[in-house]
């Protein structure tokens, strides 16, 4: 090979890190960022509402990246590889936003470890720990299944977003800014699939009415208030998940009015004592999910990738 040339590895080896997959010396996600709590919110409350935001993200993420190399076609394949990224960009800086408000939420590693906070956040924390909604972590089922799911949470996502680009915490703001553009995507890719699966053929049809009646009762946690946000909405930072029904069901009233299909009929599951996935319970998947997606960073917490 020309030494004119060079190699294809230039500019890797001992050059620039970030053009490498995993890399070592990540920056801050929220650097240059001003992420001084607003005057008046409680720190562990705020931390605790970005925990709820960035796990959903982060579990969603995972669970769509499953998918790669599994969709019906490339084109979709490559589409739900790029919104399981956008999720875990927005799950990296609300997890980061979390352990900058409230140092205290940040799991306790060997000392020396590399790991940045929002990485602890993700892999060093056990189910019960985690605030997701249910509806992120139930496993996968077929292509119809996906569909379902992301149109579910994705109505209910864009419409906190949108109200919560006004919030008096200004990370939280900019997250949301660039989030409403990235899940108003996602929104609308499950809302054309979902219609062409309805008016496919029978079998597609099918399958897409068993994952909405599978689905549907998980949705609740979406748009159902915990404490914490109700008090933190009080105070300008979140949204009450209580005040987006009206809006979620209209969106998908109108999809299904347009697919031809009626709206299921079903209770949400049962929590134990009120208590559901904000809480920190969860279903028997979670604990799955993340032993796997956890498995090589709790070997090796002093590891550099």
């Amino acid at each position: 090979m020309s030494d004119d040339h060079g190699t294809v590895f230039d500019g890797l080896i001992g050059g620039d890190s970030s053009q490498w997959a995993f890399g070592t010396d990540f920056e801050d996600p929220l650097s240059g960022v001003d992420t001084r709590v607003p005057d008046g919110v409680d720190h562990a409350g705020l931390a605790a509402y970005c925990l709820m935001l960035g796990d959903d993200a982060l579990i969603m993420s995972q669970r769509l990246s499953e998918w790669c190399g599994r969709a019906p076609d490339l084109e979709e394949d490559i589409a739900l590889a790029n919104m399981a990224l956008d999720l875990l960009g927005q799950a990296r800086l609300l997890l980061a936003r979390a352990a900058a408000a409230d140092p205290g939420v940040v799991p306790v590693l060997p000392e020396g470890s590399p790991v940045p906070a929002e990485d602890a956040l993700a892999f060093f924390r056990d189910a019960g720990q985690f605030r997701n909604v249910r509806l992120a972590e139930v496993p996968n089922g077929d292509f119809a299944h996906v569909v379902v799911r992301l149109l579910l949470f994705s109505v209910a996502r864009l419409a906190l977003l949108e109200r919560l680009r006004t919030s008096r915490d200004t990370v939280l703001a900019a997250v949301a800014a660039k989030g409403v553009k990235e899940v108003a995507y996602h929104r609308d890719w499950a809302g054309r699939w979902f219609l062409t699966l309805a008016q496919g053929t029978e079998e597609s049809r099918r399958r897409l009415l068993t994952a909405l009646d599978a689905l549907w009762p998980l949705r609740t946690e979406l748009v159902s208030a915990h404490p914490l946000e109700l008090s933190l909405a009080r105070a300008g930072v979140a949204v009450d998940p209580g005040s987006l029904h009206e809006e979620a069901d209209a969106v998908l009233d109108q999809v299904l009015a347009v697919s031809g299909v009626d709206r299921p009929d079903r209770e949400p599951p049962p929590g134990d004592g009120g208590r559901r996935g904000r809480d920190g319970l969860h279903t028997e998947a979670l604990g799955r999910l993340l032993a796997e997606m956890q498995e090589v960073a709790r070997a090796h917490p002093g590891g550099r990738w």
